[in-house]
């Protein structure tokens, strides 16, 4: 199992989305899941609506990941980026990425030019759109705590590599869960999105480093 940071590695809440949390997360070797927005013609990092003044662009962040060779979940947040980032995301071969959580129309667009889509499974969505055609499933639980490791392993069964939402990403007690991830450790498909990267992997995989 692969462990990504969201947002980053952060450790006061102004540092999500941040260069600073993109360094420590990669430097350590986590990939991270981030916004994709756009703002005056360009690709920008930023979960709300970004303003002008402290605008993070894509592609630098890009170039980092590239750099440490970590994968990036790029979190779509406005319809109508996909060739955009086709283009983009073509100048740094090698770089493991994918997008996700885009509208559904948008998700098509995205499929069309060829760009790593992942599609949503949840307890809202558990008929994931276009699930034949996706690379992969983005695996959350919004409003109900339903998954453990017998309904992950049933979503792994469909046969794409899937992106688990770890509880405190919803304000809920993680330990659960990753305890059940226990019996998941050696899954290669599967990825864990989280706030306490080390945490999640020590208590996961018994590992310090």
């Amino acid at each position: 199992m692969q462990i990504i940071s969201h947002r980053g590695w952060w450790l006061q809440p102004e540092e999500k989305n941040t260069m600073a949390a993109f360094e420590r997360s990669f430097s350590r070797g986590y990939g991270t899941e981030t916004d994709v927005r756009d703002l005056d013609g360009q690709l920008v990092i930023s979960h709300d609506m970004p303003r002008s003044e402290n605008k993070l662009a894509l592609e630098p962040v890009l170039a980092l990941a590239q750099k440490h060779k970590v994968p990036l979940a790029l979190n779509i947040k406005s319809d109508g980026l996909a060739q955009a980032l086709h283009n983009a995301l073509s100048r740094y071969p090698g770089l493991e990425w994918f997008v996700f959580d885009m509208s559904v129309p948008d998700m098509r667009s995205h499929l069309t030019v060829g760009n790593t889509t992942y599609t949503r499974c949840s307890d809202v969505e558990q008929q994931p759109t276009y699930i034949e055609r996706a690379s992969g499933i983005w695996l959350d639980a919004l409003d109900t705590p339903w998954l453990d490791a017998t309904s992950i392993t049933r979503v792994l069964s469909w046969g794409k590599p899937v992106c688990l939402v770890s509880p405190e990403l919803h304000q809920r007690d993680p330990l659960h869960l990753w305890t059940e991830l226990r019996a998941l450790a050696d899954t290669t498909r599967l990825t864990l999105c989280t706030d306490r990267p080390d945490q999640a992997k020590q208590h996961i995989t018994g590992a310090t480093k």
